[in-house]
């Protein structure tokens, strides 16, 4: 049987290669969107690894809605990033600094 700290292992790196992906990448958004995917799932799996060695339905429950909400902000950021690449033809930060509304 895997125990809690191997399962707390893999979130802390999966973790640690979204942040790191942060800062090394900053120039385009997608890879700034999958970075912090990776930090969204990392803390899921703490979530379910928690909830399964507690005995306890509410953790997996709450990844459930987490992943939910997750997927939905995907969907409107790329069809943000979609409509911002036919306008400006460049989806690197730098550009997206200066918009002004």
């Amino acid at each position: 049987m895997i125990g809690l700290s191997s399962y707390l292992t893999v979130a802390a790196c999966l973790f640690s290669i979204g942040v790191i992906g942060l800062f090394l990448n900053r120039k385009n958004v997608i890879t700034v969107l999958m970075c912090i995917e990776l930090m969204l799932l990392a803390v899921n799996i703490n979530f379910v690894a928690f909830s399964h060695f507690l005995q306890d339905l509410a953790g997996q429950i709450f990844v459930f809605f987490v992943l939910t909400v997750a997927a939905s902000e995907v969907a409107v950021g790329l069809a943000i990033l979609v409509v911002f690449y036919r306008n400006r033809r460049s989806i690197n930060v730098d550009d997206i600094n200066t918009l002004q509304g």
